[in-house]
């Protein structure tokens, strides 16, 4: 149960056995929230950071591209990583297959991902029009992942759907450690506002640790969250998108202190030359340049002359490029 105490603030948290240094972390995000990005959110005080969803089925056949997603930095703990599936069996044999051989500290199971690809399949978000099953999947995984095994679920399915308790509590049967919930249902995808209520009855139905997650845009706003909602921790998502900033100024606030300044030209400047040379280092410069792309836009979003510059990086093929066209910030 949370402490009330702690309502509001920053403080560590245990997730299982898995003490997080701090209750503010960052959400699982397909195509960004890669090592890269994970070690610079938690340079900013992020107190956790999640990896890119990893199909279990792939993971299990060896698809060549997943070990990829697998990969960890000694920068990032505490950090977990993130199946989808809807095999309970197959998602044992992928947790198994992590365990052994990757060094997460906690496992996710995806059942919040609306992509149609994955709902097609009755993967992700999908799974919350079958309680008794997700129950069955965190039962197994949790007999294998030898680590903590958290859930990410949404408000629902349908758009006028509350499915989050009953499911978060088949979730918690099965012996999930922890729980986080959007508040917003599947077919909301990501538009309208998140139902922080809707959150708020999953934390007092639950007696492990919830963090919530929906638009949480600064220290005020992951405040207030945590205030409405009772949770015991706060996952940032799309906000932390070209702002990793997001996190030093949201611990900073939830501590008490002075929220710091955003940052000015030469700090964004040198974020964006330090993430390309990042994932230049872990996935050679055709891949990170172009992966650079969409971060850089990102980070000069709202700036004056940030459409003109968006053409120029959508072009962009070499390190040297984005120097050059940094230099006119």
């Amino acid at each position: 149960m949370t402490d009330p105490s702690h309502i509001g603030t920053l403080h560590p948290l245990k997730v299982g056995e898995v003490t997080l240094p701090c209750n503010i972390a960052l959400a699982p995000m397909a195509g960004v929230t890669d090592s890269p990005f994970r070690r610079i959110c938690r340079g900013m005080g992020a107190g956790f950071v999640s990896g890119e969803m990893i199909s279990a089925k792939a993971l299990v056949y060896r698809n060549k591209n997943t070990a990829a997603l697998c990969l960890i930095h000694p920068e990032e703990h505490p950090v977990s990583l993130q199946l989808f599936g809807n095999d309970p069996e197959i998602m044992a044999q992928a947790a198994a297959i992590l365990a052994e051989e990757y060094p997460h500290d906690v496992l996710d199971i995806n059942m919040g991902c609306p992509v149609p690809k994955v709902v097609k399949n009755g993967e992700g978000s999908a799974l919350m029009r079958d309680p008794a099953l997700i129950g069955r999947i965190v039962e197994a995984v949790v007999r294998t992942a030898a680590r903590p095994v958290t859930v990410k679920l949404r408000k629902g399915f349908g758009r006028d759907e509350c499915s989050a308790p009953e499911c978060a509590l088949a979730a918690e049967a099965g012996g999930a450690a922890a729980v986080t919930i959007h508040g917003r249902t599947r077919e909301q995808y990501y538009s309208g506002s998140a139902d922080w209520e809707a959150i708020r009855l999953v934390k007092e139905a639950l007696h492990i640790p919830v963090f919530a997650n929906g638009d949480v845009t600064d220290a005020a706003s992951c405040a207030k969250i945590l205030a409405v909602t009772g949770c015991d921790g706060v996952m940032i998502g799309r906000a932390a998108e070209g702002d990793p900033w997001i996190f030093r100024e949201v611990t900073a606030g939830l501590s008490g202190a002075a929220v710091p300044p955003r940052p000015d030209r030469n700090e964004l400047r040198e974020m964006i030359l330090t993430h390309a040379r990042l994932l230049t280092e872990d996935k050679g410069e055709f891949t990170a340049m172009r992966e650079m792309r969409k971060h850089a836009a990102w980070y000069l979003r709202g700036l004056p002359g940030a459409a003109r510059m968006r053409v120029r990086l959508s072009a962009m093929e070499h390190f040297e490029e984005l120097e050059t066209m940094l230099q006119l910030l």
